[in-house]
């Protein structure tokens, strides 16, 4: 993975998510452990970047899936490497999961429309991957982290959109829950000169105050008539994404059912390290999102 760290890396700089004094986990954490292999490399769509990994758990199926979109401020720099720890413990754990790249900023069509159109083409493709890899499209979640845990708010919000826009696609997959760790939900909010928030305008093709018919799509927010059940799981140490984040959707939307599971201690990248304290949150979450018992 290449990994500039101006942006996420350099903003998180200890180990754990351990409570006490220890500083929030930096990504180096992340990426200095060998990943988990995925049991397929799937393309679906016709560009090099619109490939995704597929890891299937032992057994006959069919098996519930997650969706898992993977952050970096919607940026070319970072890929999906750093999830495969997430994916292959969830594959551990019985669930399925689709881990699809999408065209991101600084690459030719990333940003708006074409960041926001992959995602939803990779997401619908699970209806070709499901007959041979045993996929139950009845349990499907999509989950996310950070620039991640936007777009697949998104996700579950897309149904909503007017069929002239320019993120409608025709006949969504239906989702069974969203979960959002550390989820960019305000764009508007977000936004700022330097940090992840700095490419908010660039994902907009625009200053939110500038294109608001673009934030009225893009933003979880704005997009109220979603009625995907929806879990954000926040570090009460995020340096990135703070909490307020998800205290913005839950405000925006009081009548959706909307829970919100703080991890004690954490910072950004706990969330996704299940070797961490955030583990069992993030798991729980997972599998109540798919309908799934959540004992051990």
């Amino acid at each position: 993975m290449r990994a500039s760290r101006a942006i996420l890396g350099g903003l998180a700089v200890a180990l754990t998510a351990e409570a006490g004094d220890a500083q929030p986990m930096p990504f180096g954490a992340l990426t200095a452990r060998p990943y988990p292999a995925p049991d397929a490399e799937v393309a679906y769509a016709g560009l090099p970047v619109q490939v995704g990994d597929l890891f299937v758990p032992s057994g006959g199926g069919p098996h519930p899936v997650v969706v898992l979109l993977h952050g970096g401020c919607w940026r070319a720099e970072y890929d999906r490497m750093y999830l495969r720890h997430l994916a292959g413990a969830l594959r551990d754990d019985g669930v399925a999961v689709w881990l699809p790249e999408y065209r991101r900023l600084g690459e030719s069509g990333g940003g708006w429309p074409g960041t926001f159109r992959d995602v939803g083409a990779a997401v619908d493709h699970l209806r070709v991957l499901a007959p041979t890899h045993r996929l139950d499209l009845r349990r499907v979640a999509v989950a996310g982290h950070s620039a991640g845990g936007h777009l697949a708010l998104w996700v579950g919000a897309r149904q909503t959109l007017l069929p002239s826009g320019d993120l409608a696609m025709p006949d969504p997959l239906p989702v069974r829950g969203i979960v959002g760790l550390a989820a960019i939900t305000d764009l508007a909010t977000y936004a700022a000169r330097t940090g992840c928030g700095a490419s908010v305008p660039l994902l907009l093709g625009g200053a939110p105050a500038e294109v608001p018919a673009r934030v009225a799509m893009a933003s979880p927010v704005a997009l109220g008539g979603s009625a995907v059940p929806t879990w954000l799981v926040t570090g009460t140490r995020d340096p990135i994404v703070p909490a307020a984040q998800g205290d913005a959707l839950v405000a925006a939307q009081p009548r959706r059912a909307i829970a919100v599971r703080p991890v004690e201690g954490a910072g950004h990248f706990e969330l996704v390290a299940p070797w961490t304290t955030a583990w069992p949150v993030v798991r729980h979450a997972v599998r109540e999102a798919l309908g799934l018992p959540v004992a051990p």
